[in-house]
């Protein structure tokens, strides 16, 4: 997790690029994007033209749990890999439920920009408790409409972020910029967001103690861990998970500096280096949104997926930066006195928080790996 500056600053970079020569740096990282650029290309069937802006969706880990069976002429059922859940930091599957939400959500929207409704049925087999089982977890049916409403958020499908990068801490979004990415809600969920600096303090207080909880907690820390591909090679090898790619990251894991072990020893150079990268990506949030609803309920989280994409489009479409800070969310127990905290703090304690995450201004970023559609699709 050490950054570029702090690679650079060690004096290390030179040195391991003359020792080193190109090693994987050359891989050409852009190959695990190209699904970003191939959204919008004709696949011969409409279901597939959409599902090829679905897949770009955001979604916890980046895991990519989706799975997609084309069934009769205009249908789609969609399914949870179970393998790509998240036992430790989501127990229960209700964020990986909220990514497939955001998905749908796209779905729609790529459907009606090719004439189309994408009518979802969210679990048609039953909505399966603790966890996701086999059950499908909707399916769409696709019906041509020349009138379909096409939704003005689209536009920014391609060009949506989650920035994880520290933002412009001398530049703060209005509170009526914030309404805009609150009001781009479609649900009956509550959405409300925030730029109160007594408020922020608060929240960038509950937020640090939460990621330094995943931190210090051994199974959330290595689920974390496991997930992270360090390195160009490693990231166009598997377009999934935590992006860790770079030609310094690159450089530091041939040499052993950087490594999953590393990464999973508490008090090692590397993993307090991610703490100290963490701090000011937290630290620097410039206010506030998050969603909420009564019922944690299966129907809830799709529809959190729904509102949460939206709010990430609608802030694309202004320039804001969004980033999710689910950490004070998870529901392990280690994490229990602080998810009641915020629980109590946003006025739910008998409902939950779906979403909370950090807006603010922040660079440009090149998109996040993607698996490619053909990889996703089963029975065919």
């Amino acid at each position: 997790m050490l950054s570029r500056r702090a690679i650079l600053m060690s004096g290390s970079a030179a040195a391991l690029v003359t020792g080193l020569g190109g090693c994987d740096v050359a891989v050409d990282v852009s190959k695990a994007t190209e699904p970003w650029v191939r959204a919008g290309e004709s696949f011969g069937d409409p279901r597939l033209d959409a599902l090829a802006y679905g897949i770009l969706a955001p979604n916890p880990h980046n895991r990519q749990p989706w799975q997609f069976d084309l069934v009769d002429d205009d249908k789609i059922d969609v399914y949870c890999d179970l393998e790509r859940r998240l036992p430790h930091t989501d127990p229960y599957d209700r964020q990986i439920t909220i990514g497939f939400g955001c998905m749908l959500e796209l779905v729609s929207q790529a459907a009606a920009e090719k004439g189309y409704t994408a009518a979802i049925t969210g679990f048609p087999d039953g909505a399966p408790q603790p966890r996701l089982n086999g059950n499908r977890i909707a399916q769409i049916t696709f019906a041509r409409d020349t009138d379909a409403q096409r939704d003005p958020l689209f536009a920014s499908v391609r060009e949506r972020r989650s920035n994880k990068d520290p933002f412009d801490t001398e530049r703060s979004p209005t509170p009526a910029i914030v309404d805009q990415v609150v009001n781009a809600k479609r649900t009956d969920l509550t959405v409300e967001g925030t730029t109160d600096r007594g408020r922020i303090k608060t929240f960038v207080d509950m937020a640090w103690k939460g990621f330094v909880i995943e931190m210090e907690t051994d199974v959330t820390r290595r689920e974390s861990v496991d997930l992270m591909r360090i390195g160009n090679k490693a990231v166009v090898e598997n377009p999934d998970g935590i992006d860790m790619s770079g030609t310094a990251m690159t450089l530091m894991k041939s040499v052993g500096i950087v490594s999953h072990e590393s990464l999973d020893t508490p008090g090692s150079t590397a993993y307090n280096s991610g703490l100290e990268m963490y701090h000011p990506i937290i630290h620097s949030a410039q206010g506030f949104v998050w969603i909420t609803a009564p019922e944690n309920t299966r129907a809830s989280q799709l529809k959190a997926g729904y509102d949460w994409v939206r709010m990430n489009l609608a802030a694309q479409k202004i320039n804001l930066s969004i980033h999710p800070l689910s950490q004070v969310l998870q529901e392990y127990s280690e994490m229990a006195d602080l998810y009641r905290q915020i629980h109590d703090e946003l006025g739910v304690p008998d409902g939950v928080v779906h979403m909370f995450g950090r807006v603010g201004y922040g660079k440009t970023l090149k998109p996040s790996p993607r698996w490619p559609l053909e990889a996703k699709l089963i029975n065919t």
